[in-house]
């Protein structure tokens, strides 16, 4: 297409320098590439911890120990990058690489526990691998455990990019601040929502359409909402919420062992052990 633009040389220039007037983000070099970043990187370190799962390259010979070490020192590298323009401000950036990369084989043990509970709480799997390469939800909890990792070490905006990231592709919204313990289970997925301060315990199942949310905001003088309490629900180990549940609050305790039922709305506690299969109103006098 070889069109001239309607608009002039000098418009064209005029409305260059009107958009790049407030000098956004004139400080912080190498954002536009994050994205492209945040991709390859997930895509690097999930080859490395299962390379005969996912290794860009047709291999048929066993994954080597070389060949995984090429991955994690591309990844770190990579990583380094991403620090200095998404954490300019960031202390001991190299330290923060290191932890991250030493923090690699617990996620890993974490999310094998992840796989095994899909596979014996989903009757239509038919293997570990058709679970790690067409569940949506492997997809999203592999990306959260690996953002949850970085955002324990105060990483700013990389961890909330990688769980969007696999919030576009899944339908699934973990905040990477949410704390999730072992043999998690999320079956179908889409419109799943589990907020910041979210804490689950192990052995949980969840199914679609699920919300873990906040039940109000706190304001400050100005009307903004107060960061940094606690909005949202406590899950204790061994429990089922069933599909379109709804949870809310941060002073909400679903105790160990309760099953959810579907549709089901709450933002009361739940002792231990209950099954709710109706919201239930609870008055204050």
């Amino acid at each position: 297409m070889n069109q001239a633009s309607p608009l002039s040389s000098d418009r064209l220039w005029q409305l260059s320098k009107e958009l790049l007037s407030d000098g956004t983000f004139a400080d912080t070099p190498g954002l536009a590439a994050l994205k492209n970043q945040v991709i390859t990187l997930i895509g690097l370190l999930r080859s490395a911890m299962w390379p005969h799962i996912f290794s860009p390259e047709n291999t048929f010979r066993e994954p080597s120990a070389i060949l995984v070490s090429t991955r994690l020192e591309r990844a770190s590298l990579l990583l380094m990058d991403m620090l200095a323009a998404a954490a300019p401000d960031l202390p001991d950036r190299e330290g923060v690489v290191c932890r991250f990369f030493a923090a690699l084989p617990a996620v890993k043990a974490l999310l094998d526990t992840d796989v095994e509970a899909a596979y014996n709480g989903d009757p239509a799997a038919r293997s570990t691998r058709e679970i790690m390469l067409s569940y949506p939800a492997f997809e999203a909890i592999s990306i959260f455990r690996l953002a949850h990792a970085l955002f324990e070490m105060k990483v700013p905006l990389l961890p909330r990019m990688m769980t969007e990231y696999a919030h576009r592709l899944t339908g699934i919204d973990i905040h990477p601040g949410a704390s999730v313990g072992s043999h998690f289970f999320i079956d179908h997925g889409t419109g799943i929502v589990i907020g910041e301060t979210t804490t689950i315990g192990h052995h949980v199942k969840l199914y679609q359409g699920v919300t873990l949310g906040a039940k109000s905001f706190d304001l400050d003088p100005d009307g903004n909402p107060v960061k940094g309490v606690k909005r949202h629900p406590d899950i204790g180990n061994h429990v089922i919420i069933y599909a379109g549940a709804t949870i809310l609050g941060g002073q909400t305790v679903i105790g160990d062992g309760c099953v959810i039922g579907g549709n089901v709305w709450l933002t009361h506690s739940v002792p231990a052990g209950e099954t709710v299969l109706a919201a239930r109103e609870i008055r204050e006098n």
